[in-house]
């Protein structure tokens, strides 16, 4: 492959990422502000909510490996994209039960769901800036699914606002994410 070729390519790859990162974090803000606004007033809303978090998780994350290469040069988002649909299973399941045991599954969830996140971004490290936002954000929502899993064993029962500060908590490491490879690409280009 000739350089220009390979610059083009990258170009076009950390424009698929700035873009990615932008509809993560605006599907995020919208998620929450529905959590926020309208779930509250109905339950049904509120478990379609919960159900549809998971499910779009694993929705991106099949379109980022699609467009990163396939699922084999991707293997933790594949495996994040499995784990995502087995969790909107579990969360459509679990609120026939209690919402104790719908908070307990986000908790696995965000433990697992964080864990592959941080793994593709250190191997998006070398290739991308921006990646610093994503390991913390992965991190960030390991322990959080431990407190989760911790708040789901209390008796008091939880509502989607416990799951709703986690999903702002994410939109804002996906709106850093993107803006960082938004401003490293305007200085790239005026050193040019």
């Amino acid at each position: 492959m000739k350089r220009h070729e390979l610059a083009l390519e990258t170009a076009e790859d950390t424009q698929w990422l700035k873009q990615y990162y932008f509809l993560r974090g605006a599907f995020s803000v919208a998620w929450v502000v529905a959590a926020f606004a309208i779930a509250p007033s109905s339950a049904a809303v509120a478990a379609a909510l919960l159900v549809a978090y998971p499910a779009w998780d694993a929705a991106a994350n099949y379109l980022d490996a699609l467009r990163s290469g396939g699922l084999n040069q991707n293997r933790t988002q594949g495996f994040n994209l499995l784990v995502s649909l087995a969790t909107t299973v579990a969360v459509a399941l679990a609120l026939q039960v209690s919402m104790n045991w719908v908070l307990g599954i986000f908790g696995a969830w965000a433990i697992l769901s964080g864990l592959l996140q941080l793994g593709t971004a250190v191997r998006r490290w070398k290739s991308f800036g921006a990646q610093w936002a994503m390991v913390l954000s992965g991190g960030q929502s390991a322990l959080a699914g431990g407190f989760f899993i911790f708040q789901a064993s209390m008796p008091a029962v939880p509502s989607i606002a416990n799951v709703a500060g986690y999903a702002a908590v994410g939109a804002l490491y996906f709106l850093v994410s993107a803006v960082w490879l938004t401003v490293t690409d305007w200085r790239r280009d005026a050193a040019a």
